[in-house]
């Protein structure tokens, strides 16, 4: 007898407990006016060292921190402290995601509020995230240019539940021979109108506008709040 119904159904009761969870996060991150940002990328896309140059920039006008899940070690919380900011590690031990509860457990007793952003540093994987909601604001998935053009169409699922992409590592792009008329191509292709931005975080290039991005974001949060109250 198969055990694949089995299967389905307790996936089906996870995902539900956890999309609860998200929700009271969710709730509670707008009440206290927190814009939360996730970020999901594979392995040695860039996605610490942006983090680390986000608060880092952030840090000098906005109250940031960070949370960083990973499966062993606490080598990017540690490099991740460089910015100045309140940051604190999940370790997921076999887990290849983050859960809502693990984002709960994590902010209990946690000195970092209040704040005006929380960014979210997903294990590096582009298949399990793409089904957890964190109770985020906006997730972004991130592609470096080492990682080649085809990334959107083999992963469909994270880049059509995510809300932003964003290239890194441009600095490489020539080196590497990087199309990025192709790759646009193929993220419109998976998801429509979606928002892209192509930076460095080495370099400098195109943070700016990411950046801006941000701030505009947790405005529009901040003064949705103050109308509703």
């Amino acid at each position: 007898m198969s055990s694949q119904p089995r299967l389905v159904e307790v996936r089906k009761n996870v995902l539900k407990q956890n999309d609860v969870v998200a929700r009271a996060l969710r709730q509670r991150f707008r009440g206290n006016e927190v814009f939360a940002v996730s970020l999901v990328s594979s392995p040695g896309s860039g996605k610490t060292m942006l983090l680390e140059r986000t608060l880092t920039q952030l840090r000098t006008r906005y109250r940031v921190a960070a949370l960083v899940g990973d499966l062993a070690t606490e080598n990017d919380a540690e490099r991740l402290a460089r910015s100045q900011a309140p940051v604190k590690q999940i370790t997921t031990g076999t887990l290849c995601h983050l859960e809502a509860v693990m984002i709960e457990r994590a902010l209990e007793g946690w000195e970092a509020a209040p704040l005006d952003f929380l960014f979210i540093e997903n294990v590096g994987n582009l298949v399990c995230p793409s089904s957890y909601d964190l109770g985020e604001n906006l997730r972004f998935v991130l592609l470096s240019v080492t990682e080649g053009e085809d990334k959107p169409l083999k992963y469909p699922t994270i880049f059509n539940s995510a809300d932003v992409a964003v290239i890194t590592k441009m600095d490489l792009a020539a080196a590497v021979e990087f199309d990025m008329a192709a790759l646009r191509r193929n993220i419109e292709a998976v998801r429509p109108g979606m928002q892209i931005f192509a930076v460095s975080a080495k370099t400098g290039e195109g943070m700016a506008e990411y950046l801006g991005f941000l701030r505009s974001r947790q405005a529009e949060l901040r003064a949705t709040t103050l109308s509703a109250k």
